[in-house]
C-alpha cells in the first residue's frame, strides 16, 4: 500500500511539473517562416526574440479563456496534493480520499476545456507558418490530462490502510 501511495504522490507531482511547463512555455504551436523557425504559446510569439502573441479581436477571448483554464488547473492540482498530504495524515484507516481525488478530477475538467479550446480555436490558423503543427505543450497538456483523470480516480477508490 506504501509503495502505491508513494507512486501516485510522484505522479502527482510530475503532473504538476508539466502543468507548470506547458502552462509557461511557448511551444504549442510550431513552424517555420522566411526568417527561421516560429513557435507560439499561450503568451508569447517566439522567433529570434519573443513578443506578444498577436491576436485578432474574435479570438481574444478563447485565448483568455485557455490561459484562465491551464492556470486553474495548476491550482486545483497544487491544492489536491497539499489535501493529498494532509488527509494522509489525519484520515483514519479504513477512509478514502473523497475531497483529493474530486479536486483532482476538478483539474482534470480544466485542463480539458482549455486544451480543447486551444484546439478549436487556433489549430491549423496560423497563416504566417509554413508546416505548422502542435509543440511539446500541448501534447504535454493533453498527457496531464490524462494523468490527472486517472490520478483523481485512484484517490476516489484509494482507502488509507
Amino acid at each position: 500500500m506504501l509503495v502505491l501511495l508513494a507512486g501516485i504522490f510522484v505522479i502527482h507531482i510530475a503532473t504538476v511539473i508539466m502543468l507548470f511547463v506547458c502552462t509557461i512555455a511557448n511551444v504549442w504551436m510550431v513552424g517555420s517562416s522566411t526568417l527561421g523557425p516560429v513557435s507560439s504559446g499561450l503568451w508569447l510569439l517566439c522567433n529570434r526574440t519573443c513578443e506578444q502573441l498577436p491576436v485578432s479581436s474574435s479570438e481574444e477571448a478563447s485565448l483568455r479563456a485557455v490561459q484562465a483554464f491551464m492556470i486553474l488547473s495548476i491550482i486545483f492540482s497544487v491544492i489536491a496534493l497539499v489535501m493529498f498530504i494532509v488527509q494522509l495524515f489525519t484520515l483514519e484507516k479504513g477512509k478514502r480520499f473523497y475531497i483529493t481525488g474530486a479536486i483532482m478530477l476538478v483539474c482534470w475538467m480544466c485542463i480539458l476545456i482549455g486544451v480543447s479550446i486551444y484546439t478549436a480555436q487556433f489549430t491549423g490558423k496560423m497563416a504566417e507558418f509554413t508546416n505548422p503543427h502542435h509543440g511539446y505543450c500541448f501534447i504535454l497538456a493533453w498527457i496531464c490530462f490524462c494523468f490527472s483523470f486517472i490520478i483523481g480516480i485512484l484517490y476516489l477508490v484509494l482507502r488509507k490502510k
